[in-house]
């Protein structure tokens, strides 16, 4: 990005309805003035002790209340242009409930130790000099997310926290919920005599997020969340470093030694708590042995009318016992499906080794999950599955940075490089060496 009083970049973007990228001439100086800001009040966090920086917090989580009906009018408008069918529509929602959720969650990260100035490293080397790695903040930390509004709550919280300032880019569908509630917390940042601008929102435009992905020198690392498109888009056009958080394609294997109540509740739970989230189930990896009772395994699914793409095997033993208005064929492209929605597929298995064969080739390496009482299976399970998060005899709803104890999340990485699994206050600080010497050279 130039540093020009002016200019003109062509650069690609990102249109969320389309799922496609566009190239565009832009002529954004606001945006410019936008980074200068955020990057600018970075450095003036360094000077905020722990201290008021929980009190800002607890301030904000006592503002959630105090302004949620201008909040939640806000939120209903963004609702009233997206159809109730639409999988992103519960991620969008915000009600009373999920508030409170939201500032008990801002209230645990102002209670948890500050991630900053911890000594990771600390040794003297023979000729004298002193050397110590100690944690500190990225800087500034770019998010690009779709219908969440709770994000900006979450981002806010943690980067705070953690000394990054944050330069926010919604999606259309959240935008008012968004300008409201960044609003908000600028109204408590300027009562606190703080740099609103260590929290900036860009506007909810496909340029915008072309921008911020060429905001060199400005934004030190972008986290994309949303699904898979708009995550390989974001890692095939920034110029800036990016975490990846995967898309959740999420399989449970259901054993040989599975326990069949167990079985029930991990299963309904995992797939029907809420849909629309990136830990929801989406497809049970069964043992042949245990075709016999996958009627009962499934039959919770039912009061939530979830439809079940099945291999030949599991149709067959599904057949006259599950709904067959519910009951599909699955196809290829059943597997390795993130449906954010009230459905998906069954596999049949021979073994534990194929159910992880299934896993390679289709999961997306966010959370997996085995059902079964023999240790020895659920060890080898756990030992070959690479996932961010394996889990054994639970559901993999509890995938969460807030389920972890971590207060938030900011993210889910997938990757390997960094930071993995949910990403709350130490994964989003780095370090620096500081090194003290008394007049050494070196020969």
């Amino acid at each position: 990005m130039a540093k020009s009083l002016s200019y003109t970049t062509t650069t690609s973007t990102w249109n969320e309805q389309q799922g496609k990228t566009t190239k565009t001439s832009l002529h954004n100086m606001t945006l410019k003035e936008t980074f200068e800001r955020a990057k600018a009040a970075s450095r003036q966090l360094a000077l905020i002790n722990d201290k008021t920086k929980n009190d800002i917090l607890m301030a904000v989580a006592d503002a959630i209340a105090v302004n949620s009906k201008a909040i939640l009018e806000a939120n209903a408008r963004d609702l009233s242009r997206m159809d109730k069918s639409n999988p992103l529509y519960d991620r969008l929602l915000l009600n009373e409930k999920r508030l409170e959720g939201i500032a008990s969650d801002m209230r645990h990260v102002a209670s948890l130790p500050s991630p900053l100035g911890k000594t990771l490293i600390d040794k003297t080397l023979d000729n004298g000099l002193h050397l110590r790695r100690v944690s500190v903040p990225f800087g500034v930390i770019g998010i690009i997310y779709e219908a969440r509004p709770n994000v900006s709550f979450d981002v806010f919280s943690l980067c705070f926290k953690s000394g990054n300032a944050c330069v926010l880019k919604g999606g259309r569908n959240a935008d008012e919920s968004n300008k409201a509630i960044i609003s908000m917390i600028h109204d408590v940042l300027k009562d606190k005599d703080i740099n609103p601008s260590v929290v900036e929102l860009l506007p909810a435009t496909h340029e915008a997020t072309g921008e911020m992905l060429n905001a060199v020198g400005y934004i030190d690392i972008c986290i994309p969340r949303g699904g898979k498109r708009l995550i390989e888009f974001v890692r095939d056009n920034a110029r800036i470093p990016v975490i990846e958080t995967g898309a959740g394609v999420v399989n449970t294997y259901f054993d040989a030694e599975g326990d069949l109540d167990m079985g029930r509740r991990i299963v309904n739970n995992a797939k029907t708590r809420r849909v629309s989230v990136c830990n929801a189930l989406d497809c049970l990896i069964i043992h042949q042995d245990r075709l016999r009772d996958l009627s009962e395994l499934c039959a919770p699914l039912i009061i939530n009318n979830v439809v079940i793409y099945a291999d030949e095997q599991a149709f067959d033993a599904l057949n006259g016992k599950y709904p067959k208005e519910l009951l599909r064929h699955a196809t290829e492209e059943s597997y390795g499906t993130e449906f954010m929605d009230y459905a998906m597929a069954i596999r049949t298995v021979p073994s534990t080794e194929a159910a992880i064969r299934h896993i390679s080739l289709y999961g997306s390496g966010h959370s997996e999950c085995i059902i079964t009482e023999n240790a020895d299976t659920a060890s080898l399970f756990e030992a070959q599955v690479d996932a961010a998060c394996v889990y054994v005899n639970a559901p993999t709803s509890f995938t969460d940075g807030a389920q972890f104890g971590l207060g938030a999340e900011i993210g889910i990485s997938t990757q390997k490089l960094g930071p993995r699994g949910p990403m709350a206050l130490e994964e989003i600080t780095t370090y620096k060496w500081l090194i003290e010497g008394r007049g050494q050279v070196r020969g």
